[in-house]
């Protein structure tokens, strides 16, 4: 069970073990599963991109179909999350604390739903951990219009999956001698995500 854990936390063994199928299982699962916010879901996309170059046998996809795979994953996993919220309701915020639910992630979307309105958080939300998995829940819970929620899925999917990717896959393209050091880039990508995190949490608070 805890081998199970690490490698679905950890984005090369997700990639390594399952291939474009594992990896598409947890991108849907990240976007729009509550239980699926700890997942390494900007790693895994950035790293998807290098090893489509250094590595495609892992991935098995030209790049171009691999992000297209990938974005309606993505697009799914949203669909996905709105309507849990939509059939759920404001009864989510009543919802008891578990280990894989928590009241205070739905209270952090609904921070940002307030300050920047449904549409812009759809789009920003793609981009942060934790945020990315209950925007779509929360955007269910509030009734966001299906037309305005599914353009602005599809555009934050696609644009999150492609810029990701792309800057993996044409930076070691361009660059080989950045594949020593991708550990620190993962590091500092993890860091980078965990501010906007961290900032609303503590104005939920």
């Amino acid at each position: 069970m805890w081998d199970a854990i690490k490698t679905l936390t950890n984005p090369e063994s997700i990639i390594q073990y399952g291939g474009i199928v594992l990896l598409a299982l947890v991108i849907f699962a990240e976007t729009g599963i509550f239980f699926g916010f700890f997942l390494p879901g900007d790693n895994l996309v950035l790293l998807s991109g290098i090893l489509c170059k250094t590595h495609p046998e892992w991935i098995t996809l030209h790049f171009e179909t691999m992000v297209v795979v990938l974005s309606l994953c993505a697009i799914a996993g949203n669909f996905v999350g709105y309507a849990f919220g939509y059939l759920s309701g404001k009864s989510l915020f009543q919802k008891q604390e578990s280990r894989f639910f928590k009241p205070k992630h739905l209270t952090m979307a609904e921070t940002y739903y307030k300050r920047y309105g449904g549409h812009k958080t759809l789009l920003i939300a793609r981009f942060i951990p934790v945020l990315r998995t209950f925007a779509p829940i929360l955007a269910g819970v509030i009734q966001v219009p299906l037309k305005a929620f599914a353009f602005y899925n599809c555009i934050g999917a696609c644009l999150w999956i492609f810029s990701l990717s792309a800057i993996g896959y044409y930076s070691v393209s361009l660059f080989p001698e950045l594949i020593q050091y991708m550990h620190w880039i993962f590091m500092s990508l993890i860091i980078l995500t965990a501010i906007p995190v961290i900032r609303a949490f503590i104005k939920s608070n």
